[in-house]
């Protein structure tokens, strides 16, 4: 369990970087919890956002939660769930096109959720460089899936960076 620390503003995630970090980390949990009980409206999409606890913080209270991670965080966060979300059916098609030999009902729900995000990013934020897209989902599978998840996830997005 990592803890953070408050940046200049007071808030949790003082640098862009790292208010990136806890921003994918609220979007990779709000998303994975859509592969069992998914939404049908953006209202009930933001709901679930600002819902959604994000175990890492300690806060009992998941809004208190939310004021903890900042407003970079918290917009990030937003942007990369609502777009994910929006685009779910082309990101399953890439992760199909590019996942050798893996149809996508095999792939486990963590890397599944982690693609959609990283793909999300490759394709759709051209603010994002393709490498840390890759490096973060890289972490994110390291930290959320099994020792083989974060080489899994490599070479899916690998090839769909290269594409």
């Amino acid at each position: 369990m990592t803890t953070t620390s408050a940046g200049p503003s007071g808030h949790a995630g003082g640098g862009k970087q790292e208010s990136r970090r806890l921003g994918r980390q609220r979007a990779f949990q709000v998303l994975y919890g859509l592969n069992f009980a998914p939404v049908s409206s953006e209202l009930e999409l933001k709901r679930r956002y600002l819902k959604a606890p994000l175990g890492e913080l300690n806060a009992d209270d998941p809004a208190e939660e939310l004021l903890q991670l900042g407003p970079l965080s918290q917009e990030f966060g937003w942007e990369l769930t609502y777009g994910v979300w929006a685009r779910m059916k082309e990101l399953d098609e890439e992760i199909v096109r590019h996942s050798q030999h893996w149809k996508l009902g095999r792939i486990a729900k963590i890397e599944l959720t982690i693609l959609r995000l990283a793909l999300h990013e490759i394709l759709h934020r051209s603010d994002i460089p393709k490498k840390v897209a890759i490096n973060e989902a890289v972490e994110l599978a390291k930290s959320f899936g099994d020792d083989n998840s974060g080489a899994f996830v490599n070479g899916i997005l690998d090839a769909a960076a290269k594409a």
